[in-house]
């Protein structure tokens, strides 16, 4: 063959050496087919020993079995070494009866051993490749595991060279694996379908070096199966470089490039190999990623937290894993990002340029345990913009994802006019003004959503003009701070101007934040009010219904905005007003020296200990007021009234509904009791003929001038007499007010002109009956007499006339003889 060989070469006119080499080489090619021909022919014709040796081989020191329906050579598969391919390859430990997960099921399973070993007649395998197999390694809940069959097996019947070793391999590829790893004791769940991995080991004196290239689809990779799992249904590829120390027993995964899910992460790991536990701390980091995309490589109970969130741009991201793979519970885990100048989507809404670190962890508290509960999300030095509002935020925290709680700090400073934004120009409307927030915050959280939050701190308003426009009330210049404790709210330094009147004010409310958000209707606001001038009329939109409030409260489903929370709060607490007027105003009535206690409610007034002057008097004053419709309010008042005059009394009430008797036909000083409901308007008008009640009074130094009523009585029945201007002594009455009647309890009138004596009803309309007995005896006959039982004894001689003031058909009263009848 040789001679052929040289033959050959020389026909091709090469040099003589490059002949001689190339005649060498193809000589030992040709040997080594020949070689892998006859090892082709040995292994067909001597399959069952082949099959044997090599699965003693794999057997060795198995604690179970490897079966294996059929072996076939595959020569050019594992070239240079000799490759067998094995079919339908089971592994299964000693307890397989009892939990029934196979550890290893292959329909091809294809070995390299080493050629010179297997001429030397041992098989020395240098690679396993498996194909369209399952790895199934399984935990039981007791804490037994399949993968207990690689532990060796202790037979002292048998000898050293009769029990063989699992084998050393150098080179393994997967293809179409489907890997699972179930940890029933510790509810953990890894699962995987390899595509493809392609494996190199090279072993050093102290462990190993190894690399793999891998292309995969994780199913399942959860610490906890009550969690979830991570990077659920993700596809995994990339390349890694492994390093195992054997004193130190871990396995070092060197930081590489891994793409998941499409992302591409710089990954690195520590796994500790062999003994009870497998410890791991995996080091995750990606450049630029979208939140969304980072969200769903978590485990549900988190990322269904943080998908309520969204950032538009890409983000700065890092992961640390710190736990045991054998171990119950969630791994420690803390994750980093860096946001800078994007737009985060809330539930609470947008906030545009932002920017901040974020973190999450769960072990929020050492020694409290890794979860949900302990876990926290964490914001630094948070900047943005909300609904046109700057926001700064030094730290902000979610903790306890279980029942989420928010704590940190707020501040701002902005414009009033961008409150428009969040709070409805219906209800609010801002013409100017400065407003600096500096606040800690604690609260509550519905969805991700803030609510209910308890806040400390201050908030300062400087110059502000707006309009509560349910009321159409205008307030101008108003400057306020508010300091807000861990329950209370104090309110001080409040300067704000109306039309006409000018109010300092400053106050408390006790339990605020608790009280706003659960029972508002409990509020009290504990208000000290001073005015130097006050325009009652200016707030008397407060007796009415309110205008454009259920446009205000239609408008609340946007984000951000709290009208409907502010529009009950205004509605319905309840202030305890002590107020401090030096002249108050209102339509003709002018008072001056004023001290009241008002507590305005969410239906009502009540009036509590007033007190004022008013006419050259004093009037002392309690009541209340209820809302009965949108336009109409009904009130109850007490009254004292002392030594007012009674001209500017009458007129200052508008002669109190009275169309016949008015201010300029009275004269005197008036004390008087009060006790009457009645109705009032919300333009604070008094309805004519709807008051109740009683009143008593006394006039002094009275005189009645130009009244028709008893001018005209007058006139029947004493011509000669001037009844125009009749002067009373101590004149004392009590009447009885009834809608649009006043009855008149007997009352002795002694004047300058006459005497009489007058009772019955007097109507604002029609029903009029006073009955009058008049003497006939000139009083100015008996003024030198001072003995008041004399007077007396003498008032009533000579002839008593009795007649009877009436109302006709239109409602003229007349007057005719005859009194009232005796029963």
């Amino acid at each position: 063959m040789n001679n052929k060989i040289g033959q050959l070469l020389d026909k091709i006119h090469l040099p003589r050496w490059v002949r001689i080499i190339s005649g060498v080489f193809l000589t030992l090619f040709l040997l080594i087919i020949l070689s892998y021909v006859l090892l082709a022919w040995y292994i067909n014709t001597h399959k069952a020993e082949v099959q044997a040796k090599l699965l003693k081989e794999l057997n060795g020191g198995l604690a179970g079995s490897l079966t294996v329906a059929n072996m076939e050579p595959a020569f050019l598969t594992g070239f240079p070494n000799v490759s067998l391919r094995l079919e339908k390859v089971v592994l299964r430990d000693n307890l397989y009866k009892e939990h029934k997960h196979t550890l290893l099921s292959a329909k091809e399973l294809d070995v390299a051993v080493n050629v010179v070993s297997f001429l030397r007649g041992a098989i020395n395998i240098k690679r396993i490749s498996i194909s369209n197999a399952s790895i199934d390694m399984f935990t039981t809940t007791s804490g037994y595991s399949n993968t207990a069959i690689f532990k060796k097996k202790k037979d002292k019947t048998q000898g050293d060279d009769e029990e063989g070793t699992f084998p050393e391999l150098r080179n393994i590829s997967l293809n179409n694996v489907t890997l699972a790893i179930d940890n029933r004791q510790s509810n953990k769940l890894y699962k995987f379908t390899v595509y493809d991995l392609d494996g190199h080991v090279h072993y050093t004196l102290s462990g190993w070096e190894a690399d793999a290239t891998l292309s995969a689809l994780a199913h399942s990779m959860a610490f906890n199966t009550q969690r979830g799992s991570f990077i659920k249904n993700k596809t995994l590829e990339g390349k890694f470089d492994l390093e195992y120390n054997s004193g130190e027993g871990y396995i070092y995964v060197k930081p590489n490039n891994l793409e998941i899910g499409g992302d591409d992460f710089t990954i690195g790991a520590k796994l500790q190999a062999g003994g009870d536990t497998a410890k791991f701390t995996i080091d995750i980091s990606n450049e630029s990623i979208l939140w969304s995309n980072a969200s769903h490589l978590l485990s549900p109970n988190i990322s269904e937290k943080l998908d309520m969130f969204n950032l538009s741009q890409p983000i700065k991201v890092s992961c640390k894993l710190d736990g045991d793979f054998n171990a119950e519970g969630d791994p420690f885990i803390f994750v980093q990002a860096e946001i800078n100048d994007n737009e985060l989507k809330t539930p609470g809404g947008l906030i545009s340029n932002c920017s901040f670190r974020g973190v999450f962890t769960n072990n929020y508290v050492n020694g409290k345990g890794l979860s949900d509960a302990n876990s926290a999300i964490k914001l630094y030095n948070f900047k943005g913009i909300y609904n046109d509002l700057p926001v700064n935020m030094n730290k902000a925290f979610i903790v306890n994802l279980d029942k989420p709680m928010a704590v940190g700090d707020f501040s701002s400073q902005f414009e009033m006019t961008k409150l428009k934004s969040v709070v409805d120009e219906d209800l609010l409307s801002f013409k100017s003004g400065t407003a600096d927030v500096k606040v800690n915050f604690k609260a509550d959280i519905v969805d991700f959503t803030i609510t209910k939050p308890y806040i400390k701190g201050m908030i300062n308003i400087k110059n502000s003009n707006f309009t509560y426009v349910p009321r159409k009330m205008n307030f101008n210049d108003v400057s306020v701070n508010l300091n807000f404790t861990s329950d209370d709210l104090t309110i001080s330094k409040i300067a704000m101007k109306t039309g006409k009147s000018t109010i300092t004010m400053e106050g408390s409310i006790k339990n605020f934040m608790n009280l706003y958000y659960t029972d508002p209707q409990k509020i009290v606001l504990n208000w000290n009010v001073y005015s130097p001038q006050l325009n009652v009329g200016e707030f008397m939109q407060f007796l009415g219904s309110r205008e454009n409030t259920k446009a205000a409260i239609r408008k609340t489903g946007k984000k951000g905005n709290v009208t409907k929370e502010m529009n009950e709060f205004f509605e319905k607490t309840n202030v305890d007003i002590h107020l401090t007027v030096d002249k108050l105003y209102y339509k003709k009535f002018l008072a001056t020296s004023v001290k009241a206690n008002v507590l305005m409610m969410d239906k009502g007034i009540v009036l509590k200990d007033a007190g004022l002057k008013h006419a050259g008097g004093s009037l002392i004053m309690k009541g209340n007021m209820v809302q009965k419709n949108s336009k109409l309010n009904q009130y109850n008042l007490q009254a004292d009234i002392n030594n007012v005059d009674v001209t500017k009394f009458f007129h200052a009430f508008n002669n109190f509904g009275m169309e016949s008797l008015k201010s300029e036909n009275l004269k005197g000083i008036v004390s008087s009791k009060v006790n009457v409901t009645g109705n009032i308007t919300s333009n604070g008008a008094l309805v004519p003929k709807s008051m109740n009640g009683n009143v008593s009074f006394g006039l002094k130094k009275g005189r009645l001038l130009n009244f028709d009523p008893i001018r005209k009585v007058g006139k029947f029945a004493f011509p000669f007499r001037d009844m125009n201007t009749i002067e009373f002594y101590n004149l004392k009455g009590n009447f009885d007010i009834a809608g649009e009647k006043v009855i008149i309890h007997p009352m002795q009138i002694n004047s300058s002109v006459l005497n009489m004596d007058v009772e019955g009803v007097y109507s604002f309309g029609r029903g009029t009956q006073i009955y009058v007995d008049v003497p006939l005896r000139n009083p100015k006959n008996d003024k030198e007499i001072t003995d008041k039982e004399e007077l007396a004894k003498r008032r009533n001689r000579g002839i008593v006339v009795h007649l009877t003031a009436q109302d006709d058909e239109d409602g003229k009263v007349g007057v005719k003889l005859g009194g009232k009848k005796e029963k």
